[in-house]
């Protein structure tokens, strides 16, 4: 690793703890340089707006989650579909900021009307293409259930639901009183349970 490159990973790492300490919105450059211990010059002369470095930082901790949680899934088809899906409760459990970002992430998108880029894009599909996989190897091992879905269509339905559900129980303050209702973990836990339930062939006995 060039000293460049040692530099740049440095501020993405420093931009990563502020952005998960507080919001995307209300952490500027020059925080970002202070706690780096560099001047605002040298964050620009690695990325040319503050955007670029949001994304890079997105980036990272995708690709953090997915070698951590995912990127050693084994077993049976349906093994897989299980670990895949309780990634999402251990990253709850475990990393719950994750979550608080993601949703911060997207709505700083919406606000400046920007789009993620393409290699956070791909990253996304890595993830759509581990589910697929797991779940044509379910099919072909019988530990999986044939969906009446678009397996694809599936996916993008259940993960859609269960990432909603993290971002928004991610969130410390309580809009109404309902929303402390509940143990949020086990909200998690139980979404993760009815999806597996409907991807199970009979005699697998799903959690």
């Amino acid at each position: 690793m060039t000293i460049k490159d040692a530099k740049l990973n440095f501020i993405i790492d420093v931009a990563t703890e502020l952005f998960l300490e507080r919001s995307i919105a209300t952490v500027t450059v020059k925080d970002i340089a202070d706690r780096a211990g560099v001047g605002e010059a040298t964050i620009y002369r690695y990325f040319k707006q503050k955007q670029n470095l949001v994304c890079a930082v997105a980036e990272k901790l995708q690709k953090q989650v997915f070698q951590e949680y995912y990127a050693t899934i084994s077993g049976s088809g349906y093994a897989k579909l299980e670990a895949f899906f309780e990634a999402y409760t251990k990253i709850f459990a475990n990393h719950r900021e994750f979550y608080r970002f993601i949703g911060d992430f997207d709505a700083y998108l919406l606000s400046e009307n920007l789009s993620a880029g393409k290699s956070y894009s791909d990253g996304v599909d890595h993830f759509r293409n581990l589910f697929l996989s797991a779940y044509q190897e379910g099919i072909a091992d019988g530990s999986v259930r044939k969906l009446e879905a678009d397996p694809e269509v599936f996916y993008y339905a259940t993960a859609h639901a269960m990432l909603a559900l993290c971002k928004n129980r991610s969130v410390e303050r309580e809009i109404v009183p309902q929303d402390g209702a509940m143990d949020k973990q086990i909200e998690v836990d139980e979404m993760k349970r009815v999806i597996l339930f409907s991807l199970a062939a009979p005699q697998t006995d799903a959690e």
